[in-house]
């Protein structure tokens, strides 16, 4: 099956009212993983690469045409998506390489210059048909710019989109980055408000932290993109401790990877299944 656009993806999923699940790729197993869950789940779903899994790579390209590859041999629609990246020259790498859509982050900076800064991307990326998210009203859980406790305010939300032209907005809902646990706070009547002020598909981000009835129930609110990155690789970890438990002998990361490559495929199948029931 050929790449599926994310916009496609998204659009669709919010004139249904549902979600679309949005996976971070930390390496190889994970993208396989993310992509044998959607399969199981005959739902679509996006791989995303964020500018932190490319640092520690040490470079986009491998790790991009790796998820590339995965994602074309998938038999359900399959996006692949560069996330939070912070530097316009790793947008315009990732447009080289073929991914259909950028989330470019420039929230840290004041209001004007977060407007100004995402409309040189949007145009820049438009122009080769790529799709652009961007961030409004610091997510938590990133430190810096990035406070726990910020809310989107509609009515900047409306405008912000008017003047960059972006595609999807990322708003801060009371989800925060890199939970362990999963006791967020949303704010519905936010969230609501929210999709009522802007023509364009809502990102949940730090998904990780909101149970299954509360994402089931930001969708039902307005959300459309929804990223869990933390949660998966805690089932990641997870079977991989089990694993060298029971085999304290095990050398071979393959034997200790399957499992956890199998564990991260189970549970993207069980919350898409919660973004969009059948």
């Amino acid at each position: 099956m050929p790449l599926t656009p994310t916009d496609e993806i998204a659009r669709r999923a919010r004139a249904a009212g549902t979600g679309v699940g949005a996976f971070n790729v930390l390496q190889l197993e994970h993208a396989q993983a993310i992509v044998a869950g959607a399969e199981d789940a005959d739902r679509p779903v996006v791989l995303q690469i964020s500018e932190n899994t490319v640092r520690y790579h040490g470079a986009l390209e491998p790790v991009a045409l790796a998820s590339l590859a995965v994602a074309r041999a998938a038999k359900v629609p399959v996006a692949v998506h560069l996330d939070h990246a912070e530097n316009p020259d790793l947008v315009r790498e990732a447009v080289g390489l073929g991914l259909g859509s950028v989330m470019f982050d420039a929230s840290k900076l004041p209001y004007d210059e977060n407007v100004a800064a995402t409309r040189e991307v949007v145009e820049e990326c438009h122009r080769h048909g790529v799709w652009v998210e961007a961030e409004l009203g610091e997510v938590g859980g990133k430190g810096g710019a990035h406070t726990p406790g910020v809310r989107t305010d509609p009515e900047e939300a409306r405008a912000f989109v008017a003047a960059t032209g972006v595609d999807a907005l990322a708003v801060a809902v009371g989800s925060s980055h890199q939970m362990l646990t999963r006791d967020a706070v949303l704010d519905f009547d936010l969230i609501a408000r929210l999709r009522a002020a802007v023509d364009v598909p809502l990102v949940l981000h730090g998904s990780s932290g909101v149970s299954n009835a509360d994402l089931a129930a930001a969708v039902a609110a307005g959300m459309t993109k929804v990223n869990v990155s933390t949660h998966l690789n805690k089932a990641f970890t997870r079977a991989v401790r089990d694993h060298l438990a029971d085999h304290p002998e095990a050398v071979d990361p393959r034997r200790y990877l399957a499992p956890a490559r199998a564990a991260v495929a189970r549970e993207v199948a069980r919350l898409l299944t919660v973004l969009a029931p059948a």
